[in-house]
């Protein structure tokens, strides 16, 4: 069962206002249990798909399935809450709402409704999911944008992630239940999307820098 504190929620601050709110109905280990499994048969659908197209390498087909992951993301997860701002009144156990009122633990300004949270998340989901999925069938298809695309869209993420968690400093960082939810939800779940784009950023900038060497050369001969 939760803890209720002064304002009938288990959210910190105590005082925060949530007016009909309702407690998480489904347990902790249920959310997670149906994310993660939902995660894993979508990344397992795509590896498998991703193998069936001619010259596509390990690497190429890793990406297909992060991009494909954190596209559905971004677009299921994030634009329910973008769109929902009364999903903590839900009386009943629909998943999208509970995973919101649980993840709210270890940030409230979701269950708040802060105003940066929900315009950072509502931009990612109309525009960085759908480029996400852009992303998987560019790689697929060897368009010649896809390592353009993949930069920016992991760009964004980094700015995105970085605009959340600097608006929470500067506002004093204090919007977890407890140490618990601030380490395994807030930095933990987070910290994919600093680590991930990192990395395809670092990979996608030297395959651009790369394909520019080899034009110039040409250029210099034409000349």
């Amino acid at each position: 069962m939760e803890t209720q504190g002064e304002g009938g929620h288990p959210y910190i601050p105590r005082d925060l206002k949530l007016p009909g709110y309702v407690p998480v109905l489904l347990s902790q280990s249920t959310i997670l249990s149906v994310y993660g499994i939902s995660s894993l048969l979508v990344v397992s659908f795509m590896w498998i798909l991703s193998g069936r197209f001619p010259k596509t390498s390990k690497t190429e087909r890793l990406l297909m399935c992060w991009w494909i992951f954190t596209g559905l993301t971004h677009m299921i997860l994030e634009g329910y809450f973008a769109f929902s701002p009364e999903f903590y009144k839900k009386k009943t156990p629909f998943y999208l709402a509970e995973v919101w009122k649980e993840y709210s633990k270890g940030d409230s300004r979701y269950a708040g409704r802060d105003s940066c949270v929900v315009t950072v998340e509502g931009i990612t989901a109309v525009l960085e999911g759908p480029a996400c999925l852009l992303s998987v069938y560019a790689i697929a298809t060897k368009k010649s944008y896809r390592y353009t695309l993949q930069l920016a869209i992991s760009l964004g993420q980094l700015y995105g992630t970085a605009v959340y968690f600097i608006t929470s400093y500067l506002e004093g960082d204090n919007f977890a239940a407890s140490m618990y939810y601030y380490y395994a939800y807030y930095i933990t779940a987070n910290s994919f999307w600093i680590l991930i784009p990192t990395i395809i950023s670092i990979y996608c900038w030297k395959r651009i820098s790369a394909a520019l060497q080899v034009q110039e050369p040409k250029k210099t001969k034409l000349r």
